[in-house]
């Protein structure tokens, strides 16, 4: 599967496509209101940007406890029903007077669920596509959660000033209700992937298993860490332009739609593994110039630029798929996503703290500079688990995807 056509023409997708892209149409908008409303009621950027981001490190104890429900639930009723609880949680986060401490409980309620709904909807486009076609789908919806957020900060910051902030969140929560019932009528009734029953013990089981391969720790590592410090820098685009957040929240999203369509569609497979570790270093070194406090236009280009980096996940991607048997892609992409986003709310409150006690253009330098070392310092792993395949088996759990599939992944 090589084209565009070929995808959309692939049974399903398009009702994937189009439910994942509302849903994060609603997360975004929402996101920009509760960390508005969170920003005007306290003035601290700490706040603020866990409010957008905090819900993430939520996303550790549901990949500890839950994961192991992502490939034992029909995939359909737990998509629905997720959407519902998010357009739940988001309605009640607008009721006016309720307390900061109530609205950060639900969020880190939403981040638990949030870490299950990854795996199980991975696991589905696994599922959905040919096995050719991961990469492409995958980048596809990549670009779909870059347009949706170039849409969703642009819309949403007007609706915030139209609407005001509470009143932008009931629109999301609207949003999260119109993406339930696509995919409950959409999306087809498939069985659980895999037999048994989930519980907190097979999750641990499941996780221990799959990071007792050398080359999966290491592409792990590679989608977490990097990622997570990256997005700590946009956490402070509200405390960096409080007037102009929304134009820089555009713009990476401008970057990563870009990134994404060049490696999606366009890269060779021959220059993937070139491309990998080049990928990683520029998502975080054009946020070093935030140090200087640079004005709006070098500040949108910088972000632009670094977001280019994030398709460096798209091969990361692929290449843990490689590594890993089919019935349990779900619960290894569910912790690939929750790790990425537990790690964007380690990022979030690394920047905010410094960010508090220096400056947000100084926070940014400093996750970034903290980025590039992990990237520099992972980069090893990565050169000596290229190839070898047979160290990414689980031993007892089935056999791991084609050699030709490895053999076009990268790190």
């Amino acid at each position: 599967m090589r084209t565009y056509r070929e995808l959309f023409r692939t049974p399903e997708f398009l009702f994937f496509f189009t439910t994942v892209s509302v849903q994060v149409a609603a997360q975004t908008a929402a996101g920009l209101a509760l960390g508005t409303l969170v920003y005007a009621a306290t003035g601290s950027p700490l706040l603020s940007a866990l409010a957008m981001f905090g819900p993430s490190l939520a996303q550790v104890a549901g990949a500890l406890t839950l994961l192991s429900a992502a490939d034992r639930l029909p995939p359909r009723a737990t998509l629905t029903g997720l959407a519902l609880l998010f357009a739940l949680g988001t309605g009640v986060q607008a009721v006016p007077g309720l307390p900061l401490w109530a609205a950060f409980t639900v969020l880190l309620g939403l981040g638990v669920a949030s870490s299950l709904g990854g795996g199980v909807r991975y696991g589905l486009l696994n599922e959905i596509l040919p096995q050719r076609g991961f990469l492409l789908g995958r980048s596809v919806l990549n670009m779909a959660v870059g347009t949706m957020q170039i849409l969703g900060f642009a819309v949403g910051g007007v609706l915030v000033t139209a609407l005001s902030a509470r009143g932008t969140l009931l629109v999301g929560a609207a949003l999260y209700v119109v993406a339930a019932a696509l995919a409950r009528f959409g999306l087809t009734a498939r069985p659980p992937r895999a037999s048994g029953r989930a519980s907190v013990r097979e999750t641990w089981r499941t996780n221990a298993l799959l990071w007792s391969s050398a080359p999966r720790r290491s592409v792990y590592l590679a989608l977490w860490v990097p990622n997570g410090m990256v997005v700590g820098c946009e956490s402070l685009y509200i405390a960096y332009a409080p007037a102009h957040a929304g134009l820089l929240f555009a713009c990476g999203a401008l970057g990563m739609l870009t990134g994404d369509a060049l490696v999606g569609r366009f890269v060779p497979g021959r220059w993937r593994a070139r491309l990998g570790a080049p990928l990683r270093l520029l998502l975080a070194a054009p946020y070093l110039v935030f140090a200087l406090n640079p004005g709006l236009p070098v500040a949108m280009v910088a972000v632009v630029l670094a977001s280019v980096g994030f398709s460096a996940s798209l091969l990361l991607q692929e290449r843990l798929m490689a590594l890993t048997p089919e019935e349990l892609s779900g619960h290894a992409l569910g912790l690939s996503s929750s790790g990425m986003l537990a790690m964007q709310g380690v990022g979030a409150a690394v920047a905010g703290s410094v960010a508090q006690l220096t400056s947000p253009g100084t926070g940014m330098a400093a996750v970034a500079a903290l980025s590039l070392a992990v990237t520099v310092a992972l980069a090893p792993g990565l050169r000596a688990g290229r190839g070898r395949e047979a160290e990414g088996r689980l031993q007892g759990e089935g056999s791991p995807r084609t050699t030709e599939t490895k053999e076009t992944t990268t790190s």
